[in-house]
């Protein structure tokens, strides 16, 4: 009898662990990462799981259940590593996947019955997921633009200011049809909607084109 309360016991552990999951994940959902509710969820209760498994299954033998808890550390990170992507020198899915990671660590203090360093860990990465998201942590994200344009007076100090940058990374001067073209790439923070480069075209006839070189 004794066996299959603490068997019942199991299960709450691991209804709190598919709780912390789901509220870890709405966070990560509400601001549409690759891994939501159910990656994070189910990522807390397997953990929890197999800290349940691996702490009462093999209590009495000769195996050292500490192994089993030691490898969900290890497997959940090659979960993450699969969320990882490097794309046009940049990396993405990095801090998802640390999410799932620190999630599991969550997920196996409710196996260990730890509850309130389960909930106290996990209201630590909503609050600082949270946190991090304000407009006081977040780094500049810069766009690439690639101008074509004529040669006209004060031309390159006009774009400079009308793209709110003091320098080109990249300028090329070439011959057509018997006057100077410049072809220029420029870094900005600021983001121009396509009706915005529309206007700017419109406004300045100097300017040939104007092509976006990255994902905006």
């Amino acid at each position: 009898m004794e066996r299959y309360i603490n068997e019942l016991w199991v299960l709450v552990d691991i209804a709190l662990a598919a709780v912390l999951g789901f509220l870890i994940g709405f966070e990560r959902k509400k601001r549409f990462k690759e891994a939501g509710i159910r990656t994070h969820t189910i990522v807390c209760i397997g953990a929890a799981l197999m800290m349940a498994v691996s702490k009462y299954a093999f209590d009495g033998q000769t195996a050292d259940a500490a192994r089993v808890a030691a490898q969900i550390v290890s497997g959940v990170g090659f979960l993450g590593a699969g969320m990882i992507v490097y794309r046009q020198h940049n990396v993405y899915g990095l801090t998802t996947a640390a999410g799932v990671w620190a999630t599991a660590g969550v997920g196996m203090a409710c196996g260990g019955r730890l509850y309130i360093v389960a909930a106290g860990g996990a209201l630590v990465l909503i609050g600082i997921q949270c946190l991090l998201h304000l407009r006081l942590f977040q780094s500049h994200k810069y766009y690439s633009l690639k101008i074509k344009f004529r040669q006209a007076e004060n031309a390159n100090e006009r774009i400079k200011e009308l793209f709110s940058v003091t320098r080109f990374n990249h300028l090329v001067i070439n011959r057509e049809n018997g006057e100077t073209v410049y072809s220029a790439t420029l870094n900005t923070d600021r983001e121009f909607s396509s009706s915005t480069l529309e206007k700017i075209l419109e406004e300045n006839d100097f300017i040939t084109s104007i092509e976006r070189c990255d994902d905006m």
